[in-house]
Order: C-alpha cells, then sequence, then structure tokens
C-alpha cells in the first residue's frame, strides 16, 4: 500500500520513481552500445569480436557461450533500435556513475580493439557520454586511459585532428 501510495506522489511531484530492471535487458542494452560501437564503421573486425566477448564476460560474469549469445541479442536489439536512447535510458536510470563510466571505458576498449579509431566509433562514444551524464572530462580520461592500455600515445590527436591548426598553404 504505502509503495503505491509512494508511486502516486512521485508521479504528482514529478519525482522520477526507481526503476527495477531485469538483469536481462540491462546486459542487452550495454551488448547493443558495445556491438554498435564495433559496427559503426561498416566492419566488425574479430579484435573487436574477441574484445566485446571478453568485455561482457568479464562485466557480468558469464561464460564464453553466454557472452555469444548476449552479444548476438544486442546485435539483435541494436538493429531494431531508432536511436541510442533506447539503451542509454536503461542504462541512466539503472546504474551509478562510476557504472556509466565504465561503460564508456568499455566502448572505448572495443574502438581501439582493431589498432584503429573511426570518426564514427568516437561520434558515438561522445553521444551516449552525452546520453550517460558522463562528463567529457571523463570520457577524454577513459580514452587516454585506453589508448595507453594498447600502447598508443594516451596525448595523440585523432587522424581526423592532425590537421587542425595548420595552415592552408
Amino acid at each position: 500500500m504505502f509503495d503505491r501510495i509512494r508511486q502516486f506522489v512521485e508521479e504528482l511531484t514529478g519525482a522520477p520513481s526507481e526503476r527495477e530492471l531485469g538483469d536481462t535487458e540491462l546486459r542487452v542494452a550495454s551488448a547493443a552500445l558495445l556491438v554498435h560501437v564495433a559496427e559503426v564503421d561498416g566492419f566488425f573486425s574479430e579484435s573487436e569480436r574477441r574484445a566485446l566477448l571478453l568485455l561482457l564476460q568479464q562485466r557480468f560474469d558469464v561464460s564464453e557461450a553466454q557472452a555469444q549469445e548476449l552479444m548476438e541479442a544486442g546485435r539483435r536489439s541494436d538493429r531494431e533500435a531508432v536511436d541510442l536512447y533506447r539503451f542509454t535510458s536503461v542504462l541512466k536510470d539503472s546504474t551509478s556513475l562510476p557504472e556509466r563510466r565504465r561503460m564508456i571505458e568499455m566502448m572505448w576498449t572495443v574502438a581501439y580493439a582493431d589498432g584503429e579509431l573511426a570518426e564514427f566509433e568516437e561520434n558515438v562514444i561522445w553521444r551516449v557520454s552525452e546520453l550517460l551524464a558522463v562528463p567529457s572530462r571523463d570520457r577524454i580520461a577513459l580514452r587516454q586511459k585506453v589508448r595507453g592500455d594498447f600502447g598508443l600515445d594516451p596525448l595523440a590527436p585523432a587522424p581526423w585532428d592532425s590537421h587542425v591548426g595548420e595552415s592552408k598553404a
């Protein structure tokens, strides 16, 4: 009874009610975002696939077979989605800021897994960061961390940034 009263008051005041999410919904949303960043440049390399599966195994403590099933569920869900909000709203409503930062770090890891960062991948991670309310400084710091983890210069600009500031002669 008290839950109904609390829910009624929250609806009247516009306060968000805590949303009980199934573990499956959270996992599929996470997998869909990882698949999206892996496929956004038109190539889903073997190294990206391996990184994605390993990240799902570690994050959700599942077997390789379960991670494969989760990746396929994420792929189907991503293909059916109109936009990224469907996934980011699930994560934003059900995870803490440190967990959302971890999601961004996972996305950077998938994006760099093939040794290259496509502009589309960076753009998706930027948009997801904004939708998850992960501050820009955290997104940039996580990018630098992952670049360093991959043995790349963490402060190097992206390839499309290399001509910034150069004059056209």
